[in-house]
């Protein structure tokens, strides 16, 4: 395959004037916050779009059919909730045709043009299984990049195609956290951040696994048209509103299977014993290493530091707590083993970029928005 060198950065693009306002509506029979149907709440959200941006999303025979669906419903829904139509989807594949995903469902989709795409999204999907089809989709996506398209992105092992065409290069990136670790043995050069939902790096963009592709979507759609529409997107989906980039796959560590019994003892070890100070040298003693050979078999085996690792599962488990309920801080601090509040804070900073405090307010302005997404459905319904 042959492989070009890609500048650090696309053309740059110059920027339109948005206005934004008020959004209230998720389908043309609801009414929310006063408007009676989609197009009066159009003329309400952005009179500032005057040009619909081509998004392209990519797919190959054996992708993942979630990968596509997910992304797809959120741009189209976000292009419907603007007077101009904000976006105007494609799917496309090398061949055209009907391509078929590892579902058994086929897709029909146009032949991919020369012609850039604003956004050129590669989905995920069995990318070992037809490795002479999906080289050429590298090429095609160098090529895009020093054709001027804005932003080149993928979901889940769709980042493995932007890695072999050199675009994640020195870039930060992420992947299912299943592959992390392979994405990171086999492009060294790119920067893996196994523990993101979706990352940003300059055009590129890259999200983890299946449901992440909608968060990558819905940061886009902010991106380019304000909190007000993706948050508007997010309701319709009938889904969280837009996680932060930096938060964690919480159910990653929690939920990998490695290679040896050894570091599978000692995963189900931590787990059950987070309140101990675990230190490198007990866990080493459980796999029966040296700390310095259970350093390295563990880090190859996760993709994560012994250390790093208990502090991620004991943020996950924390944090479930956290957002259930009203139960002190002080308390979940002592119980999941970071003995006070101020160690748990920097560490829920380092995992998902936020405080426990702001992670609690969230979860309850999120509950609240999708209950009254779900209400306001089924009244409709009714």
């Amino acid at each position: 395959m042959t492989v070009f060198e890609v500048s650090s950065s696309f053309p740059p693009r110059p920027k339109r004037a948005i206005v934004q306002c008020r959004v209230g509506v998720s389908a043309p029979t609801l009414r929310w916050n006063g408007f009676e149907n989609r197009n009066a709440m159009a003329d309400e959200i952005f009179e500032g779009i005057a040009t619909t941006r081509d998004v392209a999303f990519v797919v190959f025979p054996g992708f993942q059919i979630q990968d596509l669906s997910g992304p797809l419903s959120a741009f189209e829904i976000a292009g419907n909730l603007t007077t101009h139509s904000a976006y105007r989807c494609h799917v496309v594949s090398l061949t055209a045709g009907e391509v078929v995903s590892s579902a058994g469902l086929g897709v029909v989709t146009q032949k991919i043009r020369r012609k850039p795409f604003d956004t050129l999204i590669v989905v995920g999907g069995a990318v070992s299984a037809h490795p002479n089809e999906l080289d050429p989709i590298a090429d095609q996506l160098t090529l895009a990049a020093l054709s001027g398209s804005r932003r080149i992105a993928s979901v889940c092992t769709g980042a493995f195609i932007l890695a072999s065409a050199g675009l994640l290069d020195g870039r930060r990136a992420t992947t299912h956290w299943k592959y992390t670790s392979h994405l990171r043995h086999q492009y060294p050069r790119v920067k893996v951040e196994g523990d993101r939902i979706f990352t940003k790096d300059g055009p590129i963009w890259t999200s983890a696994g299946v449901t992440a592709g909608i968060d990558l979507a819905l940061a886009m759609i902010e991106e380019d048209l304000g909190s007000a529409v993706s948050h508007a997107t997010a309701q319709m989906l009938v889904v969280y509103h837009r996680r932060p980039g930096g938060q964690s796959q919480f159910s990653a560590l929690a939920d990998m299977e490695p290679e040896s019994d050894r570091i599978r003892d000692v995963l189900t070890y931590i787990r059950e014993h987070l309140t101990e100070p675990l230190s490198t040298e007990q866990l080493a003693a459980i796999a029966c290493l040296s700390p310095r050979q259970f350093g390295r078999t563990f880090l190859a085996e996760t993709g994560e530091t012994p250390a790093k690792a208990v502090e991620r599962l004991r943020v996950e488990v924390a944090r479930q707590r956290v957002e259930s309920g009203g139960e002190p801080i002080e308390i979940i601090a002592r119980t999941v083993g970071f003995l006070d509040p101020e160690r748990m804070r920097r560490a829920f900073i380092r995992v998902t970029g936020h405080p426990p405090q702001s992670i609690r307010r969230m979860a309850v302005q999120d509950a609240s928005s999708l209950n009254e997404a779900r209400e306001q459905i089924c009244a409709d319904c009714a």
